[in-house]
């Protein structure tokens, strides 16, 4: 075998280096390709909620209640329940498959009979216990049964029908409790648990993920959506995320049949321990209050009165003599902040006067007249809501009176209708065309035009006269309802197209 020297080499690799370059410059160039990206899988596989249901399981109760009824009056819900059983079991509370449970006797006058169950859960190692209030409410006695089967009389403490939260108190010491996780950091699509005693089946478990955060479905509970398999005798049972805390309270269920159609809403953790410190501390709950009527801003309202996008709670009704009225808030306010807070929608408004302390100051931002204006207000006890007060009965329409370019026949107040709202503003004797179309009619009072407060029917035909066709207006007005309370709110009139 020939070897060539080591220069000789390197000549000859660097010839055959070149000529190999020459041929693949002579080649076609090949179509360049675009590196496909590489998926990577964001989940990777589903959770093994074992080792959590053995950590939290043991804190979860099981709600039991008592009440004393008459003679001869038969036990709250027995026979739905015994239905149910039937139906969907197959059998009755008692007894074989198929058969009927044999009728209990009727109690005897003042017997404590059974009233219903649900689910809580211990919060603290000396006996706490969070559950929800409609699962005691009524009860005479609570008991709670423990994972080891020990039955332990449980006293109520206080219970919210607000935010549907109550606190239960058992004698007891170093008792297993679930960690209190931040329900203002879950994220919907997280995997969640939910245990509890549906139809009284103890310490069952059901899995899913969080739909929706902060779902309005109530003015102080901004409720937890998710698809957890939630059924009556879950009420008052925890939500638990991944790491082993509640995360809510297992509350309602939105439903056509009664039982889980795939929606279950939970009350959010947070919201339910502001509850019980207070509850703890005081046996009630006490919320604060301005003392005005609110509702959503509309698109159209938030256009034409400046404001720019829909945020803020519209002020419908103002409280005589409430915190708002002395403050010198106003019918037809759009209140944008509370305490430097913003308000995005009218649901925000009422759960932070609710939080505030009764008597601090707070500043409440409005929209008025194309112009932002901060009020201090002194924050009062909200308390049960009161019958409203009679008004007078609006005039009957005028046919005599001209409609003017927005289909209203209007007319001046009396001395008594100004004092009653008082302000200023034009009587609506008839509506027709567009003022019809946009929900106007005759009793009604417009305050406002496109921010401009209303005078007389003159000063009101006159601004009509000179509106622009091409735009929307809106009008604030004033509606007596069948019972006599008044509302405000802005009606917007769209042009012709």
């Amino acid at each position: 075998m020939t070897t060539l020297p080591l220069a000789h080499r390197r000549l000859l690799s660097i010839a055959v280096s070149a000529l190999f370059g020459a041929a693949v410059a002579l080649a076609p160039a090949a179509p360049a390709l675009a590196a496909a990206p590489v998926a990577t899988p964001v989940v990777t596989g589903l959770p093994d909620f074992t080792d959590l249901i053995d950590k939290v399981g043991p804190a979860v109760v099981n709600i039991r209640t008592t009440e004393k009824v008459r003679a001869n009056q038969g036990q709250p819900g027995e026979e739905e329940m015994q239905e149910f059983l039937r139906r969907f079991f197959g059998q009755g509370a008692q007894g074989t498959p198929g058969q009927r449970s044999p009728r209990r006797r009727a109690p005897q006058q003042d017997e404590e009979v059974q009233r219903g169950v649900g689910s809580g859960f211990v919060i603290s190692g000396d006996g706490l216990i969070l559950t929800n209030a409609h699962v005691v409410e009524g009860a005479d006695t609570v008991i709670v049964t423990l994972t080891d089967r020990r039955e332990l009389k449980a006293k109520v403490l206080g219970a919210d029908k607000r935010t549907d939260v109550a606190v239960l108190k058992v004698d007891g010491a170093n008792m297993p409790f679930l960690r209190i996780g931040d329900s203002n950091k879950i994220r919907v699509g997280e995997w969640v648990i939910a245990i509890g005693s549906p139809f009284n089946l103890e310490n069952s478990v059901t899995a899913g993920i969080i739909s929706a955060k902060a779902r309005d479905t109530g003015d102080y509970l901004p409720l937890i959506q998710s698809d957890v398999a939630v059924n009556p005798g879950n009420s008052g049972g925890p939500l638990i995320n991944m790491r082993g805390e509640v995360v809510g309270i297992n509350s309602q269920i939105a439903t056509l049949s009664g039982g889980y159609n795939g929606i279950s809403f939970a009350v959010p953790i947070d919201e339910a321990m502001r509850v019980s410190d207070q509850i703890r501390k005081t046996g009630k709950v006490s919320r604060g209050r301005l003392g005005v009527q609110i509702g959503e801003v509309s698109k159209d309202v938030a256009e034409s009165l400046g404001l720019g996008r829909a945020r803020g709670a519209e002020v419908s009704l103002v409280e005589p003599g409430g915190p708002a009225d002395k403050a010198g808030i106003r019918t037809g306010d759009i209140i944008l902040k509370f305490n430097g807070t913003p308000i995005e929608k009218s649901a925000d408004l009422p759960r932070q006067v609710g939080a505030s302390t009764i008597g601090s100051k707070a500043s409440v931002t409005v929209w008025r007249k194309g112009q932002s204006v901060d009020i201090p207000v002194t924050i009062a006890m909200l308390e049960d809501d009161k019958a409203a007060a009679a008004r007078p009965t609006p005039a009957k329409p005028k046919p005599e009176a001209v409609a003017n370019a927005i289909g209203l026949h209007v007319s001046n107040l009396s001395a008594a209708q100004k004092k009653d709202i008082k302000g200023s503003g034009v009587l609506v004797d008839a509506a027709e065309g567009a003022a019809a179309q946009a929900g106007l009619k005759s009793g009604d009072i417009v305050m406002q035009l496109n921010n401009v407060e209303i005078n007389d029917a003159s000063q009101f035909n006159e601004l009509v006269s000179r509106l622009d066709p091409k735009k929307s207006v809106a009008l604030l007005v004033r509606r007596d309802n069948a019972q006599g309370a008044a509302t405000t709110a802005y009606v917007v009139i769209r042009p012709r197209t």
